[in-house]
Order: C-alpha cells, then structure tokens, then sequence
C-alpha cells in the first residue's frame, strides 16, 4: 500500500491529459491527494480521472492556460470544489525545435506565452490563496535545456531560464509565509514533447527524436518529482546520466559547458 502523504491535499496541475502531468497526477492519486487536472482537452482529462485511484475525489477543469479570464474561471471552480489548494504544479509547456534563423517571431511568442507568461498569471492568480493559508508549495516544471541552452531550442531555452528565476524571486518573497517554491528540470523523459514541439513556423513537428524515446519513463519521473517535493527540495533535476552531467558543469565551468554545448549532436 503506498504512502498517504497527501491525504486531504489538493493538488493543482496544468498540462494534465498527457505526458508528465498525467504522470504526476497519477502518482499524486496514488498518494492521497484529491487532484485537480486542468488542460485544454477535457475529454482526455475525464479519461485519465478514471484511471486514477479515487476517481470521485478529483476534478476534471478544461481551460487554456494562455487565457487568462479561462485560468481565473479555474481558480473559482477549485476553491468552489474544494475550498483549499495545498499543491500548484505548473507543468503545462510547449518545446522548440528549430534554428533561431528559421524561427518566426510569432513563434518566440507563442513559447514565451505558455512557458513563462501563462505560468506567472496561475500562480499570481493562486497565491493570495496560499499567503492567506500561510501554507502550500507551488513548483514549476522548467527543463534542463533552462540551464544550458541548446541548438534547436534557443526560445524554449529562455523561457524555461525565465521562469527559474522568476520562482527564485518568488521564493525570496514568500519563504518567511509559510509558502515553498520547487523548481524541476527534466532532462529526456519518453513523452510527446519532441512530437508536439514547434518548428520554426509554430507548426508541431511531429516526430520524435532518439533521446526522448530513449529518456527516462513518465513515471519514474513523477515518483521522484513527488518524493523530492515532499522533502521540500527547491531545486529537482531529474534525468539520465548525460543531462546531470551537463547541470554539474554548467555550474563548475560554463566556458568548458559552452564547448561541449558546440560539439552536441542534438535535434
């Protein structure tokens, strides 16, 4: 029988009806928490609730999170429904694949919009919430590619760095009110994220790439998310040998990263 550590908590995640969010929310279920899954594909979302174990403990919420009147009509449902949030994980996110040179800037945007402006506006929208509790933990899913910065991924890159140190400034703001701020870099994780990742005309590119397909799976992913946010670890890198490799010596030698950056064989 796993743990019920999250007994009588709600758990808020975006980006729910796939991937690593169905995955999080899935072992979060399995933990004791009363999940809320938000996502623009309600039917999807209906069908991953009843997986879960509990289902008639969780809610299905359909909204884009890009839209703000749609993510304050969320917020409204939550609290109607469950009357506390203990749990944001900002998880919804949107990948690159294409050169600068090919990329529009239509599609900078787009990526800046659902990785970093998107994910402000929830959680400034949740956080009188948690102030006024004077409790809850609210994380957000950057990626590795946030600490690098790689080919194919320059504005995916920067808006995943962005929102790091956004949650840094939060966290400095809020650590003395009771409110924890986690920071989660995924590294390869076998997901659609390579297939719904845009190319340089803001189209998904459709495919995936070998180090995803070869990348950790989905679940444990969210096993280890779950357990590092439990012990309140702010700064959870999650991925294989390589990516952690290249978080230690982005951190040693930036200059010895940058070569080594130059020399990848990544798409």
């Amino acid at each position: 029988m796993p743990k019920q550590d999250l007994k009588n908590k709600v758990i808020w995640i975006t980006g729910a009806s796939s991937g690593l969010g169905q995955a999080l929310a899935e072992e979060c279920a399995l933990r004791g928490g009363q999940v809320i899954l938000t996502a623009r594909r309600i039917a999807e979302l209906e069908k991953i609730k009843a997986t879960l174990v509990h289902p008639e403990q969780h809610l299905c919420i359909g909204a884009d999170i890009t839209d703000e009147s749609q993510v304050l009509h969320a917020y409204e449902q939550v609290l109607q429904s469950k009357g506390q949030i203990d749990w944001l994980i900002n998880n919804a996110g949107l990948s690159q694949r294409a050169l600068i040179a090919d990329t529009t800037m239509q599609t900078e945007r787009a990526i800046m919009e659902v990785d970093y402006f998107s994910q402000v506006f929830i959680t400034k929208t949740v956080l009188p919430t948690f102030l006024k509790q004077k409790s809850g933990k609210i994380a957000f899913v950057s990626s590795v590619a946030g600490l690098l910065g790689t080919q194919y991924r320059a504005s995916y890159s920067a808006a995943k760095a962005a929102i790091h140190m956004w949650a840094n400034s939060l966290r400095a703001e809020v650590a003395d009110q009771g409110v924890a701020v986690s920071v989660i870099f995924p590294g390869f994780i076998k997901t659609n994220v390579s297939i719904n990742a845009l190319n340089g005309e803001g189209k998904p590119q459709g495919h995936d790439n070998e180090a995803t397909a070869n990348g950790l799976t989905p679940e444990v992913f969210a096993k280890t998310v779950v357990n590092a946010l439990l012990k309140d670890e702010e700064y959870i890198v999650v991925g294989g040998a390589k990516e952690k490799l290249g978080v230690l010596v982005s951190r040693l030698s930036p200059t010895t990263l940058y070569k080594m950056i130059r020399k990848m064989k990544v798409k």
